[in-house]
């Protein structure tokens, strides 16, 4: 089988800290869209984003703020090998995945972040990766 790559639903920001109550108040009262998890404290916002799925990340330490993005594949295996052949970097380090997650980071030669997935039955959304150990 060949691999095959498909947008996933979910767009990651990674916000800095002296920016991140402010991007948040932004997309819940300023465009109003639609919060659809993380109403309580220490939980990520989530918002529609037209078919897909906002992230609002809080990272300290980062001085601005990055898009990450989700790549759906038909097979996990042959599409690390694809990624290697074509020199693509992993970037498994950057941030854990929780276990039986079967995807892996990887950067593109313009460093957006993207996490490749296998669609993980089991998992109706990307982790909450706030809560990864």
């Amino acid at each position: 089988m060949k691999a095959e790559f498909h947008p996933g639903k979910n767009i990651a920001m990674k916000i800095p800290t002296h920016e991140y109550q402010d991007t948040v108040r932004f997309y819940r009262d300023v465009l109003r869209f639609k919060l659809i998890a993380g109403h309580g404290d220490g939980e990520t916002p989530r918002f529609e984003f037209g078919d897909k799925v906002l992230w609002l990340d809080c990272v300290p330490g980062l001085s601005q703020a990055e898009i990450w993005l989700e790549i759906v594949t038909n097979d996990i295996d042959q599409a690390a090998d694809v990624f290697k052949v074509q020199g693509c970097h992993r970037r498994d380090e950057i941030e854990p995945l929780p276990d039986g997650f079967r995807a892996f980071w990887i950067a593109s030669p313009s460093n957006i972040i993207h996490l490749v997935t296998s669609g993980n039955p089991g998992f109706d959304q990307a982790p909450d990766l706030d809560q990864v150990d």
